[in-house]
């Protein structure tokens, strides 16, 4: 009875211990899949600009409405052929309607806005092209409008001069190929300074692709720039 009973113990202890040993080597790989590092991965570029919008805004002041239309048509007439000598298409122009200020019910309504005239027309016409060196060129000589008898809005800033970068899905792949490369690289350093190795990506987070001017006095070149998030496992 003693020796059933000692045989029966010792295999129920072998049988617990052996179940132990199964549940600790799984707690252990479980854990050890648990083990990543995350890694920030960046890309940039410099580009040129590809579409360039200028509107070009002038006044035009009078008593009379009459007055001012003729005055209106007169300026676009001018930077129209201004435009079209210094190598831009009609179809690269357009005109935008007239902002026209009445500066009597402006009075009305308590302005109390001293002007000479009781009309102020505000009028842009505006260049959008591809050619983005040539508004580089042709902005330069914009001050012989002066001379023609246009008067340049000094206060257009709600209407400045854009110059955008419209190309991005065609260099997309390469720069997430690049900041992936990032990663890995930021990745197998950190591995190699743990005494680890880089395993397969746990996941992936591609960042925002961010367009800015390169500096204040450059906008018409680009700086793109992407940061994409990546986890990998770590393995020994």
């Amino acid at each position: 009875m003693l020796k059933e009973n000692f045989w029966s113990a010792l295999i129920i202890g072998i049988c617990i211990g052996i179940a132990g040993m199964s549940i600790g080597i799984g707690f252990y790989k479980g854990r050890s899949n648990d083990r990543y590092v995350t890694v920030k991965g960046l890309a940039e570029r410099e580009v040129n600009a590809d579409l360039a919008i200028w509107p070009i805004t002038f006044k035009v002041t009078g008593n009379d409405l009459s007055i001012v239309q003729k005055g209106i048509d007169k300026g676009r007439e001018v930077i129209a052929d201004f435009l079209t000598e210094a190598g831009f298409k009609d179809s690269e122009i357009s005109y935008s309607a007239p902002k026209i200020t009445d500066m009597e019910a402006e009075r009305r309504y308590g302005n109390e806005v001293a002007s000479q005239y009781r009309y102020i027309a505000q009028v842009s016409v505006t260049a959008r092209t591809r050619d983005v060196d040539l508004v580089s060129k042709t902005m330069e000589k914009a001050g012989r409008l002066v001379g023609k008898g246009i008067v340049l809005d000094a206060e257009s800033w709600q209407t400045p001069t854009e110059f955008l970068y419209t190309s991005l899905n065609q260099i997309k792949p390469e720069m997430i190929e690049e900041a992936t490369k990032d990663a890995r690289n930021a990745a197998e350093k950190f591995a190699l300074d743990s005494g680890s190795k880089v395993g397969k990506i746990r996941s992936a987070t591609q960042g925002y692709f961010s367009i800015t001017d390169r500096d204040r006095n450059s906008p018409m070149i680009k700086q793109i720039r992407v940061v994409t998030s990546v986890e990998y496992y770590l393995v020994d």
